[in-house]
């Protein structure tokens, strides 16, 4: 069995699919890739299901050593990787020779970095998924992120190696946005119409204590109307929280619950966008309709269908 060495874990590295849906109602969240897009265009560049396990860098990439021949690809943001200090580009597959070192360092645009490997990265699954969920500590490895001297085993693939890339006027449409496209939230109406129109016309900043569960925003605080309390309910991926002043967006580690009022919803269209956003980005928010957002996702999954995306 082929195996990848951690020699330099990165900042925050873990192993991620396309998470585990359907375990909200145990106060499970879904985790998974924070860029699903990303992962599945870099599993598809390897010839692997779209839900295969890779890894997901964050900010700062690490170091892998390859003890065998490996075909492997880098999606997301640009980590500046070098394959034995030889330049290698995103968004395009390669192969490793025995022996050789692949290394990442900081982020040259967003926020994460996937590297897929041919076959998959084989970990022992939790609730039918390989996602590392780091709040509860199940998935990926032993449910934390990688540390120095990790060795991941690699699943068997007896394809033969095929350069392929992505198709650049495809990924330029499918590429990260800093306006991100909401629908109403839930109790949108408990906000004044003047509460409203700050959200939507403001600028926010990503803050420093952001993290897979939630972005926290520095901004305008946002007005609620005064003297009601609500009942602690479910929230989904992408709503936006008003917790008595600047919001919150929940991401994919989010509480199954909360009992904060939720202005708006980050369309799925636009949830990639959330998982490449940095510390310090600034960003904004637009209102669409329901029928707009359901759209834009299929416009979406169109592009992800298209014969024209993976070149050879």
């Amino acid at each position: 069995m082929k195996t990848i060495q951690v020699q330099a874990p990165g900042l925050f590295t873990t192993v991620q699919d396309l998470g585990r849906e359907g375990f909200g109602a145990l106060g499970v969240s879904a985790s998974g890739a924070a860029d699903p897009i990303s992962l599945r265009l870099g599993n598809r560049l390897v010839g692997n299901p779209e839900n295969a396990a890779g890894l997901e860098m964050t900010l700062l990439g690490g170091a892998f050593l390859f003890p065998e021949d490996a075909v492997l690809a880098l999606s997301g943001s640009d980590f500046g990787a070098t394959l034995d200090q030889i330049p290698i580009k995103p968004w395009m597959s390669f192969e490793t020779r025995p022996g050789q070192t692949l290394r990442l360092g900081p982020t040259r645009s967003g926020a994460r970095s996937y590297l897929c490997v041919q076959g998959g990265i084989i970990v022992k699954p939790f609730l039918g998924s390989a996602s590392t969920h780091t709040l509860s500590g199940q998935g990926g490895v032993e449910g934390r992120p990688l540390r120095k001297g990790d060795v991941l085993n690699i699943r068997d693939a007896s394809q033969p190696y095929r350069k392929r890339t992505v198709a650049t006027h495809i990924l330029s449409r499918l590429s990260p946005r800093k306006i991100l496209r909401c629908t109403p939230g839930p109790q949108s109406e408990w906000f004044p119409e003047s509460s409203q129109h700050l959200f939507y016309s403001s600028t926010y900043r990503v803050a420093e204590e952001s993290n897979r569960m939630g972005l926290r925003l520095e901004g305008p605080s946002i007005p609620v109307f005064s003297g009601g309390h609500m009942i602690t309910e479910g929230v989904s991926l992408g709503a936006i929280q008003i917790p008595g002043g600047a919001p919150i967006i929940l991401f994919v580690e989010q509480q199954t619950t909360g009992g904060y009022p939720k202005i708006a919803n980050v369309i799925s269209a636009d949830l990639h966008c959330v998982g490449q956003l940095r510390p310090r980005d600034e960003i904004r928010f637009e209102r669409v309709t329901f029928e707009v957002a359901r759209a834009l996702l299929r416009e979406q999954e169109g592009l992800l269908a298209s014969p024209e995306l993976i070149q050879e």
